[in-house]
This record gives structure tokens, C-alpha cells and sequence, in this order.
């Protein structure tokens, strides 16, 4: 199955500029994946996954 990491999804959508942005807003609980947060950079995403930042929603679709 096609599934990308947290941290390559959180740069490839622009949400955060750096992999080191993305393991500080990781680590504060700052990020949240279908609803729930989550702190691991190197959670496995599926097509329809949805991100959410700032108030920013971000869904994964399949490549």
C-alpha cells in the first residue's frame, strides 16, 4: 500500500518548513492526524488520512 511518513507529508505540504519544525510541533502536541494527536514523526499515512495544523487541514490522497 502507497503510505508516506508524517514528517515527509507535513514538508511536501507545506505545513512546516524543516524536518526540525516538524519534531518540535510534533512534540508539543501540536499536530493531529484523523482527530487525534500525534507526536511520532514516523507515523505511517494512508490516502484519505486527514493533517491538521494551525488550523490548517491537509488530506493525504494516494499517488
Amino acid at each position: 500500500t502507497d503510505t508516506i511518513r508524517l514528517g515527509q507529508f507535513l514538508k511536501l505540504a507545506n505545513l512546516v518548513d524543516s524536518g526540525s519544525d516538524a519534531k518540535f510541533l510534533l512534540a508539543e502536541g501540536e499536530i493531529t492526524v484523523n482527530g487525534e494527536v500525534e507526536i511520532r514523526r514516523g507515523r505511517q499515512l494512508r490516502a484519505g488520512d486527514v493533517v491538521e495544523f494551525e488550523g490548517i487541514a491537509a488530506r493525504v490522497i494516494a499517488g
